[in-house]
């Protein structure tokens, strides 16, 4: 199995379905950069539902060996910008984001990628949840943006109408 390296908005909202265990069952260990923990660790400070990365034994913690492995976009957050790094530093990675910046520079330069929804279709077709459907209107309410194109998409490789 590849090396799985999380950024913080799959970790934020799988927690906050109350879902966060479907990561380490599709993925086995994921591997989270330090400044995705401090980015969750300033959400919790701000009074934000967010997981304990640290506690997670099926967690690693790393930082990326050289700050030089990624042409920059400034545009991009740490957390993000580590994901991408770590994932350059190890061959056959697949990353797991959201952010549409971070996974078109991901898509650039050849990283393979997934999301939280791909995470919940995995579960689907592993047989760890029913459907995803509620899980997607759940992610809406609580302020995950999906476009309807998207949701559409995501039904369909998850057998389910949209």
């Amino acid at each position: 199995m590849p090396e799985i390296i999380c950024n913080t908005s799959p970790l934020q909202y799988l927690h906050q379905l109350k879902m966060l265990d479907l990561l380490q069952a599709v993925a086995g260990r994921v591997t989270v950069p330090a400044a995705v923990v401090w980015e969750l660790s300033e959400g919790k400070r701000l009074g934000i539902e967010l997981p304990n990365v640290a506690a997670l034994e099926w967690v690693d913690i790393r930082r990326p060996a050289s700050t030089a492995a990624l042409p920059l976009v400034s545009e991009l957050g740490p957390g993000e910008t580590e994901v991408l790094m770590l994932a350059l530093e190890s061959p056959g990675a697949v990353v797991v984001l959201d952010d549409g910046l971070a996974r078109f520079v991901a898509e650039t330069v050849g990283i393979k990628l997934t999301g939280t929804l791909g995470v919940l279709r995995d579960a689907k077709q592993a047989g760890l949840i029913p459907e995803v459907k509620p899980l997607l209107d759940r992610l809406q309410e609580i302020g995950f943006w999906l476009a309807p194109r998207t949701r559409i998409a995501v039904l369909r490789q998850a057998d389910e109408e949209a």
